[in-house]
């Protein structure tokens, strides 16, 4: 996969000096440098910036493993990319995109690993599967809602990434162990962003406390569902991590959060997930459809 980026020509930071002849042109001698560069067009080989041995090949049930948590992050990177240009303000437009990049990132890594397994690329795992062959939990499905509910997702979502990496970083599967390291350190401010504004939330106007416990009861029914074990793990002994193992630090972190922020861990339903079966919340249909839509009707297209 192979993408054309800009850059400086010759280290030079100016426009050609190349002018039009028309009477808004400057002369020669009055060229001034534009903060661009003067631009060329190269190609980058976008496999060098992915995580972990790039040599190296899944098994099968690592393959299977690696496209839960890439389907997981990439389905969270689309939904993110959906506010950029409509956050609340300029500074969580640019927080959110860059949030989102990041999990774009680990899911680009994690899917290359997983398409070894069978000679698919990363961009046929994310373009060419159709809904039941995707294996994110519901979680990452649930719509952004308001922005309350994007941050209390963010929560949910971070915290519990922070512990799965912590933990994935010692697998005996040196390049999951890589894509966790790596991804660990960005997962810790995304984290920390997402704690930040709901405590913010939470104790700023009526409105928006009223929004985030709202948003509280609308996400946590989804929790359980990523710390359930599934029978694939008893084949990864070693290289996968046990959700459940995570469930208590998990806890202990949103309940210092929520104390702080005087939250209560709402009582009510557990949705009965699926997700890593292929069994989706109703949402996934229409994220996959607009993020496969250029790649199914251009088939084969570069760029």
């Amino acid at each position: 996969m192979t993408r054309t980026t800009a850059g400086v020509a010759n280290g030079r930071n100016y426009a050609s000096e190349a002018t039009n002849s028309g009477p808004s042109s400057p002369s020669n001698d009055q060229v001034r440098p534009l903060p661009h560069g003067h631009v060329t067009v190269d190609e980058l080989d976008l496999a060098a910036e992915l995580s972990g041995d790039t040599d190296a090949t899944a098994s099968p049930a690592v393959a299977e493993y690696a496209v839960w948590l890439g389907d997981d992050a990439l389905i969270l990177a689309q939904q993110l990319g959906a506010w950029i240009a409509h956050a609340p303000e300029l500074e969580e437009d640019v927080a959110l995109g860059n949030i989102a990049l990041d999990l774009l990132g680990h899911a680009r890594s994690l899917l290359r690993y997983a398409g070894t397994a069978d000679d698919r690329s990363e961009d046929d795992l994310a373009y060419f599967r159709d809904e039941p062959q995707f294996r994110s939990a519901w979680l990452f499905e649930q719509p952004n809602g308001d922005f309350a509910q994007t941050i209390m997702r963010q929560l949910v979502a971070s915290t519990y990434m922070f512990e799965l990496y912590s933990a994935l970083q010692h697998s005996e599967d040196a390049t999951l162990a890589a894509i966790a390291e790596k991804s660990l350190k960005e997962v810790d401010y995304h984290r920390d962003h997402a704690i930040q504004w709901t405590l913010r939330l939470a104790g700023g106007t009526e409105e928006s406390r009223t929004r985030i416990i709202r948003a509280l009861g609308g996400i946590w029914p989804y929790v359980d569902e990523l710390f359930r074990d599934e029978p694939l793990l008893d084949e990864l002994q070693s290289i996968a991590v046990r959700p459940s193992a995570l469930r208590d630090r998990f806890d202990e972190v949103i309940a210092a959060v929520f104390i702080e922020a005087e939250l209560t861990i709402p009582e009510g339903f557990t949705a009965s997930g699926g997700g890593r079966r292929g069994a989706h919340f109703s949402t996934l249909g229409y994220i996959l459809a607009e993020m496969q839509v250029l790649a199914r009707q251009h088939p084969g297209a570069t760029w």
